[in-house]
């Protein structure tokens, strides 16, 4: 890991969907990322909000950074993206990994979307292949593929921190469920295996924390940590044991509130579906499906 270029990482926390944005730079007026940005949704009446993605942007503007990639480490089940309307307001390219077209399939099907949905990743502006690199300035960062919890799943490893995605969570809370169509908790065991091969000193970077009622909430873990005591995967958990609990565990989780609309949000890019004759745009509830 390359760790010699000074790293900025500012967290953002949304306390509705318990989720983690990240602005990632290299000091004032440097170039700079986001990973994970939220758009808020009011599930009882279908309107959104930007109140999460607006302290994103402010502390962007303060700080005189250049927005150059807007990352998702996947396509979220829990909560709508908000990259085109950052990149409305400060610019930069959306990325994802390149196996999201993998997800698009699978859910073109569950929604039923009409031909015109490609599922080409074209919605995206960049598709991320395992191990291929990204500029920002003084600063880059590696994708790895890291399939499981998703198909299309991707840490990102900039300077000595990893961007976990939901791959991993705190130790007291442990791993991604696998039971989404195209999960795998054999390929999440795997996928965590290649993070916790890192130097025990390495920051990993949360998507997400669910914690106990005994503790704040927290998003920065370490590869040693996780090995010591991560209530899944510690040292000494085997593949067929973990897949036996994940398995067994996922089958008592309920789906996630906003999974129906989130999915066919970001599967877009965070773009909404085509507007219809009366100017409104409009998601699919397929009944009796999840």
């Amino acid at each position: 890991m390359n760790s010699k270029v000074h790293t900025d990482i500012k967290a953002f926390f949304d306390p509705e969907t318990w989720t983690f944005t990240y602005v990632v730079y290299a000091g004032e007026g440097s170039a700079c990322v986001v990973i994970d940005s939220v758009l808020n949704y009011e599930s009882k009446s279908g309107r959104t909000t930007t109140k999460s993605a607006d302290e994103v942007i402010q502390f962007i503007v303060e700080h005189k950074l250049q927005l150059a990639w807007i990352l998702e480490t996947h396509a979220h089940a829990d909560h709508l993206t908000a990259a085109p309307y950052l990149q409305g307001k400060l610019g930069g390219k959306i990325v994802i990994g390149d196996h999201i077209t993998n997800v698009q399939q699978v859910f073109k099907g569950i929604f039923n979307l009409d031909e015109q949905f490609p599922i080409d990743g074209s919605q995206f502006d960049h598709l991320l292949k395992d191990d291929e690199s990204l500029t920002f300035g003084n600063l880059s960062l590696k994708a790895m593929y890291v399939p499981g919890h998703t198909p299309a799943c991707m840490a990102y490893e900039i300077g000595d921190a990893l961007f976990v995605g939901d791959t991993l969570f705190m130790p007291d809370v442990g791993t991604a469920r696998c039971d989404f169509p195209g999960g795998d908790a054999k390929a999440l065991y795997q996928s965590i295996q290649k993070i916790l091969a890192y130097p025990n000193e390495t920051k990993l970077y949360m998507c997400h924390d669910y914690p106990p009622s005994d503790r704040p909430v927290a998003h920065l873990s370490t590869v040693g940590a996780e090995k010591q005591s991560n209530i899944h995967v510690h040292d000494g958990i085997t593949e067929d044991a973990f897949v036996q609990m994940r398995s067994k565990r996922d089958a008592t989780l309920e789906v996630p509130q906003l999974i129906l609309p989130s999915i066919q949000v970001n599967i877009r890019a965070g773009h909404f579906p085509e507007p219809e004759a009366n100017g409104k745009s409009y998601l699919k509830i397929p009944l009796n499906t999840l």
